[in-house]
């Protein structure tokens, strides 16, 4: 009996072009640090650089920690110092960012539905971004931040997918083991690695992120309708 699902946000419940969001996002960002003496194309690749430390990251420090050792590598005291005009960005600015993603109605009705079937919902995000800016993202899909049992951002995590320990601590967090899961996601290397762990998965193709041209038949897959159709086959929580 699956008693939890697990969502990805960018691209599953969000909808989005990976690319037309990254491009946007960084040219609000720089729009916002050009002023204080950032070159943007350096600042892009420092904030690559630092999610890739992100990335890395083993659980020793949270993200949050991961990324500004490595900026601060970069930039040294002045991103430090900076970091009040970041927060300041995410919490104004990054709002803009909503008209680079696309919006389904199919997504909130699901997590509804879900819970009131009594399964337990969870915000399986890749946690490069601060709270704020995933609650913004949680809002633009129609959903609430506390709609989610547990949602990931890069102060409360110290790893990313597709690492297994990212999908071990939100197991741990919420007491549950793998088989009593499934990770509902677009991305095949980020979301479907869930599936060596025990979790079932699904592929949610609407936004598909298949880089390396996987055969998506080894997943069950399909969109919004087709996902809710194979969660009622199986035995419901409550």
């Amino acid at each position: 009996m699956l008693k939890a699902v697990l969502f990805d946000l960018d691209g599953t419940l969000l909808p989005m072009d990976q690319e037309v969001f990254t491009h946007g996002y960084f040219k609000l960002l720089a729009k916002k640090l050009i002023p204080h003496g950032y070159e943007p194309e350096a600042l892009v690749k420092a904030i690559w650089h630092g999610t890739a430390a992100m990335v890395k990251n083993n659980g020793s420090c949270t993200n949050e920690e991961a990324f500004w050792n490595d900026f601060a590598n970069t930039y040294g005291s002045k991103a430090l110092a900076d970091r009040p005009l970041f927060e300041e960005f995410y919490a104004v600015d990054f709002q803009e960012a909503k008209t680079f993603c696309g919006f389904t109605q199919a997504a909130a009705e699901l997590v509804s539905t879900l819970k009131q079937a009594g399964f337990r919902i969870a915000l399986a995000t890749n946690p490069i971004f601060p709270a704020v800016a995933t609650e913004s993202r949680i809002r633009w899909a129609g959903l609430r931040p506390e709609d989610f049992e547990l949602y990931t951002t890069y102060e409360n995590i110290g790893c990313c997918k597709p690492n297994f320990a990212y999908y071990r601590e939100i197991l741990s967090r919420m007491d549950l083991k793998a088989e009593d899961c499934i990770m509902v996601g677009n991305d095949v290397r980020e979301d479907m690695v869930a599936g060596q762990l025990g979790m079932k998965t699904y592929l949610l193709t609407d936004c598909l992120i298949n880089p390396e041209g996987s055969p998506i038949e080894q997943w069950p897959h399909g969109d919004f309708d087709s996902l809710q159709a194979y969660l009622k086959e199986h035995p419901q929580p409550c």
